[in-house]
This record gives C-alpha cells, structure tokens and sequence, in this order.
C-alpha cells in the first residue's frame, strides 16, 4: 500500500459556510460562528406535538396538518407545514412506525410512491399515537422545510444554543483559562472541543517515536499533551447531553477521548400536551442549571493535573506493545470497532507515517485520522474509540 501524506486538517476560518434554514451541519467551526448558526436555526424552530392523524406523507415529504403560520393583509392563516426529513429524521419514522430502515432508504430514493404508502399507513393503524415533531420551518417562505425529528412526547429538549451559553457560562464560573478550539454540528448532534493550555503534561514515553502525519514534527521535540474536554449534545433525540475529557497531543492535535470518566444527562421528562411548543423562559431552568454545574464540574474533574498524570500513566503502559504486523492488527482493530475500509485503510496509512510501530502508534493513527473525516459524528466516534483501539491492538499483537 502506498503511503500519502495528508493535509493538516482545514482551517475553520478559510471555510466559509451559508446561514439560514439550510444550515443543518458544519465542521471545524469557530466559536463565534457556530453560535451564528445556532441563533439562526432558533429564529425558524418548529416544535410541536401531534397525533399521527395530523401527519401524512406526499412525494416524500411529511405534511403536518395547520402546523403552518401565515401572517396576511386579512390576519392570519393556518396550512399545513411541509418538511423535507433528514437522514435521521428517517430513521425516527422508521423506528416509531416500524419499518425496516434500509427499506425505507430504498424507497425515498427509487419509489417515493411506496414511501409513502408505508409511511401513511402505519400511521392510519394509531391515529391518536403522539409524536413530538422538531422541525426548521420558516412561515415567510414558501420552501419546504427541514423535518429534523421526530420523538416521543415525553422527550425534555434541551436546545444546542442553550447548552453551549450556559455550559460556556459555568466554566467561567469555575475561573478557568480555557480555548474553545473547535466546534462541529450535525444532524444529529453538537460537538464543542475546549483545551487549557495551563493544564499540560509532558508524555516522552508515549510521544518520543511519534511523528505527526500532517507536518512530520518529531514527539520527541515536544511531548506535551494538554487537558480538556468534549461537550456535546443532542436536540433530536440521538443521546445525551454529555461532557467527556479528553487529552490532545500538541504537535498534530490528536485528541484522545476518555470515555470512562464522561459526565452525561439523559433527556428525558415529563409527557408534552399537544400543540405548538413555546419555550418560556423558565421551562428549562432546572434542565441548564444542571448542565451549569456539569460544566463546573468538569473544570474541576477534567482541568487537573494529577487527573492527566494518571491517565497519561494508564495510556503509556498499554502504549509499547510492539506492533510487527501491522496490516493484519490493523484489519483486526477496524473489524472489531466496525471502521470503514477506507477508514481502515487511513488509519494503516497514518500508522505508517507516524513511525511509531507499537500499539500507541495505532492510537495515534486512529485519533489523526478522525481530523480528516468530513463527518462530524464519525470523526468524534473514532476518538472515543481510539484508547479501545490501542487495547485491541496491543491484545492482538501480544498473542491475548
């Protein structure tokens, strides 16, 4: 196999992207930017409860019976709102009406007559079944809008913009120097990455082969690896609102996701009444105090030197299995965390390039190789796989 070097990972700010309703996803954002977007998707929400009587399916696209809002010279109308589903939004309909996902795919991109069919009929056999429907609709426009979601109606939603304001404000709180260094959004999810620089450790052992496949900086020049952590979360439904720490090499920033130690909160409340859903200020006090004092106390947990010392101790003494058929580890890693061929591929390639030839070298290979995936939520699954990677490999390479 031939060995490419690749690019250093884009900068956020040579990236321009679009605002408004179509914005559903971005990488590598900047702070300032991903609140732009977010504040804009506030701007045309759509939320509401309905039964499955109210939603109908025609050419592919869900209908929501007076869902619509339209402000005339003779007052205001009531329509239907149309929305066009997203790939999750899919697998929602899929999973609450029971349809085999891959058939449902199948059908929306070769016989949107049958998508239909199959979606209006399963929702005719409970017509007072409730659904909560999330949704990017704007009323002055006459473009469908975005189905984004939808959940059961006892799903408590904690909004991205809101989770990021008041986890950034509770990090503040706690007195921390932080840098946000990059944000991504998706789909599905929200992914905030915030690092001290302050709070740094030098790792010889575990960097002094490492060469970084962007730039071919030598670990042993600089072994330093700093703290910090990954918020994320979801407003449709794909988890929860999580923080996890992570530890990110200086010289490729390769980012190591500590999935043991991850702070999480669930959403789930109370059933909703039916209807449009306005948000009064209060709704979700008690929802982001909690994410406040998270954020607290993950500067507390995560932001500590002794914290990253003994992680750093935990990952050096699995990092120096050597690795001499790398191909064949490689192919075992990736079969056991389900990774692509081309992710597989990647991963061995950046292996290489990186020099370092033991079961730390596929860590490494694993975490630089997730900065070049154009995904978000597969780039931030790799990372929190990458440590069960090293596991595997070093497993496999030693005979276990």
């Amino acid at each position: 196999m031939s060995i490419h070097h690749p690019a250093q990972p884009t900068d956020p700010t040579d990236q321009p992207r679009p605002t408004g309703l179509g914005v559903l996803s971005c990488r590598n954002a900047g702070l300032g930017e991903i609140v732009d977007i977010l504040r804009a998707q506030q701007e045309v929400k759509l939320d509401l409860v309905a039964p499955a009587a109210d939603l109908r399916s025609h050419a592919g696209r869900i209908h929501v019976a007076d869902a619509a809002h339209t402000l005339t010279v003779d007052g205001v109308t009531r329509g239907d709102a149309v929305l066009t589903p997203t790939a999750a939004a899919d697998g929602d309909l899929a999973a609450k009406l029971d349809i085999p996902l891959p058939y449902l795919r199948r059908m929306r991109a070769t016989r949107p007559d049958l998508y239909d069919a199959n979606v209006n009929g399963w929702l005719a056999e409970r017509p007072d079944r409730r659904f909560l429907i999330r949704a990017l609709h704007d009323s002055g426009s006459a473009r469908p809008g975005v189905l984004r979601a939808v959940l059961s109606d006892s799903y408590r939603i904690v909004d991205n913009l809101d989770v990021l304001m008041t986890a950034l404000s509770g990090i503040r709180a706690a007195g921390a120097a932080v840098d946000i260094t990059s944000a991504d959004l998706t789909e599905s999810r929200m992914y905030v990455k915030i690092r001290s620089t302050e709070i740094a450790e030098h790792a010889p052992a575990l960097l002094g082969d490492y060469r970084s496949p962007f730039t071919g900086a030598r670990g042993a020049d600089n072994p330093l690896v700093w703290a910090g952590f990954v918020l994320s979360n979801s407003e449709t439904g794909a988890g929860a609102f999580t923080i996890a720490p992570q530890l990110t090499v200086q010289i490729c920033n390769n980012g190591m996701t500590l999935t043991k130690h991850v702070l999480k909160e669930v959403h789930l409340g109370g059933r909703l009444s039916a209807g449009q859903i306005t948000w009064a200020a209060d709704t979700h006090a008690a929802a982001l105090e909690l994410v406040l004092k998270k954020a607290r106390d993950a500067v507390a947990t995560f932001l500590d030197r002794d914290l990253v010392r003994a992680r750093l101790a935990e990952i050096t003494a699995e990092a120096g299995v050597p690795v001499a058929a790398p191909v064949e580890t490689i192919e075992h890693v990736s079969r056991k965390l389900a990774f692509t061929a081309e992710q597989q591929d990647l991963i061995l390639n950046h292996f290489l390039l990186g020099g370092d030839p033991t079961s730390g070298g596929v860590l490494h290979a694993v975490t630089s190789a997730a900065q070049l995936q154009d995904d978000a939520d597969t780039a931030h699954g790799m990372e929190r796989h990458a440590l069960r990677a090293m596991g595997l490999a070093a497993a496999h390479a030693g005979g276990r």
